[in-house]
């Protein structure tokens, strides 16, 4: 549940399962939007602007194949700033993040998490009273990112998860980057007792034994590499 003073909006592109986090002081009007998408830049920038809020930045959970970000758009238009991990590959950014940096828009804030696992450059966002957390593909709803394309590992994502995510507070709410079910959040609580395949019993040897044997298909998009234009997913 938001807190008194945070504005708080999840959108969907349903060609790429990506979910965009919207987040703003209600007071101050500043804004942070995270894991935004190219095709979805016209929605997005008349929410902010019908809302007449003051977009501060683009957040990136992490740097992927699955979609093509519209931070530089938001950076041209409205002058917001670019952020992302200082692994992510990211060439273009305003700040490399790091674990527990701090993001502030207005009274509230946000504290980089490290998970790597997905990509060497994976970070959660993890909101002030850390009532929510913004897990990217590190930890999805009853699943997590794939570990077997650009730089995946699946036993950093096990310590990521288990020793990072799962620390937190059981009621905290898990907001993921993606889902192709139509659910659209969890709890580490949840996730701690339900995933199949980190939650519960689940040891690092199963997990990684399960994680490197999935032989996935590469995801559908694939039109970028993280040089040039900002790019994400």
């Amino acid at each position: 549940m938001a807190t008194p003073s945070l504005l708080f909006k999840q959108l969907f592109d349903q060609a790429s399962g990506t979910y965009t986090y919207l987040l703003a002081d209600s007071i101050s009007k500043d804004a942070i939007l995270i894991d935004s998408v190219f095709e979805k830049y016209s929605r997005d920038l008349s929410l902010i602007q019908e809302l007449d809020l003051n977009l501060i930045a683009c957040l990136e959970t992490h740097c992927h194949a699955d979609h093509v970000t519209a931070a530089w758009l938001f950076k041209h238009t409205l002058g917001s700033k670019i952020l992302a991990s200082i692994n992510s590959g990211i060439e273009v950014l305003d700040q490399q993040l790091s674990a527990g940096d701090v993001i502030e828009f207005g009274s509230k804030h946000l504290k980089v998490i490290e998970t790597p696992g997905h990509t060497d450059g994976c970070v959660s966002y993890l909101l002030d009273d850390e009532s929510m957390v913004f897990t990217g593909d590190s930890l999805l709803i009853r699943g997590c990112g794939r570990t077997d394309f650009q730089q995946g590992s699946a036993a950093k994502l096990y310590r990521s998860i288990t020793e990072g995510l799962f620390s937190l507070p059981e009621a905290c709410l898990v907001y993921p980057g993606h889902d192709y079910s139509g659910r659209t959040a969890s709890s580490i609580g949840e996730e701690k007792k339900l995933n199949p395949r980190i939650g519960g019993q689940a040891n690092e040897n199963d997990f990684v034994g399960y994680m490197d044997n999935m032989q996935l298909p590469h995801p559908k998009e694939t039109r970028h590499s993280c040089s040039g234009e900002l790019k994400g997913g």
